[in-house]
């Protein structure tokens, strides 16, 4: 089998890549051991997929969590982040979604290849869109052309966990920040920085899928309770879209997370080298950039609205 080079992902790939690697992890366990749940995989990092979905091998790196990533929440991140929920609470979402649906994410998005001898590099933007089924069990689509992954990829139904991110599994979450966290510390374990994972799962939760209102605005709550995070007054997504982020620093990266100044919506994810890094990128230099187009609920895998 022919290896591809190894990418970065944004966030809602690397959750896709690992509904197929839970699926293999669950042959091997007994079905109620929780140890194999929730290898993150922080973005601006390696991850290896060979070019069948049924297998998938991430590579997690150690990660630190001292200097500011130790510090407590900013006061404006916290007031940011209150903003958002308190946004999120307001959002609109489709009347009457059914099981048989499909959540449909068109966006924007680069990534970093690694190659072995070779100095790291972003790849130019390209077009994704995916389908994903509703209540987890209607087999989706993946379409990504021009990418080391298939152009266009059944999503096929699995066993569903504790994790899962299809909507029927989310309107079941704690609408409570609290009992949110530490559903988030549970199911984004795996690493040694248990703060990045859970920033992680935030990120992956915001780009790629439909949170229900109440669970999205204690998602944001929950994430203004994690050591580390800042505000940045002013970043630009992959569409060119300028916006306000939340952040944070983990083994020389910075994750950001970007919002609409006005109406406080998620428009995408930056990910920014603040340190020269072992696999060539510059201190300043963009490892990861993703940007959410559209977001809907359609009828039928490789419908669009």
């Amino acid at each position: 089998m022919t290896e591809l080079p190894e990418k970065s992902l944004p966030p809602g790939r690397h959750e896709l890549l690992k509904e197929h690697l839970m699926t293999e992890i669950r042959q091997t366990e007994a079905p109620a051991q929780s140890s194999g749940r929730g290898k993150w995989m922080r973005p601006g990092f390696a991850a290896a997929a060979v070019a069948t979905a049924a297998a998938v091998t991430f590579v997690l790196l150690p990660s630190s969590d001292g200097g500011a990533s130790a510090q407590p929440p900013t006061k404006e991140a916290v007031a940011l982040l209150e903003d958002i929920a308190l946004a999120a609470e307001r959002a609109k979402v489709p009347h009457g979604i059914r099981d048989d649906q499909f959540v449909y994410v068109e966006s924007r998005v680069g990534y970093t290849t690694h190659e072995e001898g070779k100095k790291a590099k972003l790849d130019p933007l390209h077009k994704r869109e995916v389908w994903l089924s509703v209540d987890g069990l209607h087999t989706g689509l993946l379409r990504e052309p021009d990418y080391g992954f298939a152009d266009e990829e059944a999503l096929k139904p699995e066993p569903l966990y504790e994790a899962s991110t299809n909507y029927r599994n989310l309107e079941t979450l704690p609408t409570d920040p609290d009992k949110m966290l530490k559903w988030l510390h549970r199911v984004s374990d795996g690493g040694e920085s248990e703060d990045q994972n859970t920033f992680v799962q935030v990120g992956n939760l915001s780009f790629e899928g439909l949170m229900p209102p109440a669970q999205s605005a204690a998602l944001y709550r929950a994430a203004a309770r994690i050591p580390g995070v800042v505000v940045i007054s002013d970043v630009v997504d992959a569409a060119g879209r300028h916006g306000v982020a939340v952040a944070r620093v983990n083994d020389g990266e910075r994750q950001e997370l970007i919002f609409d100044k006005e109406t406080k919506q998620f428009l995408g994810e930056r990910v920014v080298a603040v340190q020269d890094l072992p696999d060539g990128q510059k201190k300043g230099e963009l490892t990861g950039s993703s940007a959410v187009i559209e977001r809907t609920v359609v009828d039928k895998p490789g419908q669009r609205p």
